[in-house]
């Protein structure tokens, strides 16, 4: 936990207001996205770009050194926006490197920015690799997505704003290489639980605390565009201490948490923005009668014709164990 413990949030966050948004904290009945039991949700897919990641993009460009080459970023869509975003805010040269496999959502809107993108071959490991041999060439900023002081104090600020608004016992939120949820535990220190979600596709933590330690995974999935890092990162392995529970859903449980987050409330989340929800609304995580529950949803970049229409859902989900996973593993 050290490691952690070591980030400032507050200086990141004093950093970066006024240029992202203070994003709602939202009420939410019971059973009005398929939980039966209040919730708060944190909405950040309402800041610009549409994901979370606006907020590491621009604490670090704003607490570092950038030289003239600027900032070369790798990533699978959100955070390559974010950190065109902030790059072009601030004045800097900036060059985003994508898989080919990013979807068009996520690739539109770079039109709108300065920065240069170049897609490649495979997954965002692949993308890493290509942004990692231009640093070295250019002598650019590396921005990494998720594994990065700065960047992970970024996406801290969002818990930070959730405690600073409402009294909470339990913050959910997903996981893919770990930022957010790295952020958060740093934010949050002892003042509320928390719990990663991921889904069976991209599983970095559920697959390094099986084995003890951070190996890589077969990325795939409907998320993998935003949580498909190959390994849980370093900041995040380092917190896992803080982690109160670890739940693993299955992409149809994201699709549904997708449909209720559109019919009961319409807001069109992607589905790495919907899979901290879908531990709820699939029963994965069940909260006590009396538990503060707050939920982030963290991303927007998806077509919205994939989530007008919600389908019936089991009210009773299979059996999970007491981590939260599949008794049978993912």
């Amino acid at each position: 936990m050290e490691a952690i413990e070591q980030i400032d949030i507050r200086d990141a966050a004093r950093r970066i207001a006024g240029a992202v948004r203070r994003t709602p904290l939202l009420a939410l009945e019971v059973g009005a996205v398929g939980v039966e039991h209040p919730l708060l949700a944190k909405l950040d897919l309402l800041q610009p770009t549409g994901s979370f990641k606006v907020r590491g993009a621009l604490a670090l460009l704003t607490g570092v050194a950038v030289p003239p080459a600027g900032v070369v970023a790798a990533s699978g869509g959100n955070f390559g926006l974010a950190v065109a975003w902030a790059a072009e805010r601030l004045g800097i040269p900036a060059e985003i490197v994508v898989p080919a496999t990013t979807p068009p959502d996520k690739l539109a809107p770079f039109a709108a920015f300065a920065a240069t993108l170049r897609v490649v071959d495979g997954y965002y490991a692949d993308a890493l690799a290509v942004a990692d041999d231009l640093v070295a060439s250019t002598g650019a900023l590396h921005a990494h997505a998720y594994d990065q002081p700065e960047v992970v104090a970024g996406q801290g600020t969002a818990a930070l704003e959730v405690l600073e608004d409402a009294p909470v016992e339990t913050i959910v939120v997903a996981c893919g290489g770990g930022g957010l949820l790295a952020g958060t535990i740093a934010a949050v220190a002892d003042r509320a639980r928390v719990v990663a979600v991921e889904t069976a596709g991209t599983a970095t933590l559920h697959a390094a605390l099986d084995a003890g330690r951070p190996v890589d995974i077969e990325v795939g999935g409907l998320a993998a565009s935003s949580l498909g890092a190959a390994r849980i990162g370093t900041l995040a392995w380092a917190a896992r201490d803080g982690i109160a529970r670890s739940i693993v859903v299955s992409d149809d449980d994201v699709r549904a948490a997708q449909r209720f987050l559109w019919a009961g409330v319409r807001l069109v989340a992607e589905p790495g923005g919907a899979t901290a929800l879908a531990a709820l609304t699939s029963g994965a995580y069940q909260p006590a009668p009396d538990e503060r529950v707050a939920v982030l949803v963290c991303g927007a970049n998806t077509d919205p014709g994939s989530v007008r229409e919600l389908r019936r859902v089991h009210a009773r989900p299979p059996p999970r164990g007491r981590s939260g996973r599949p008794p049978t593993g993912v």
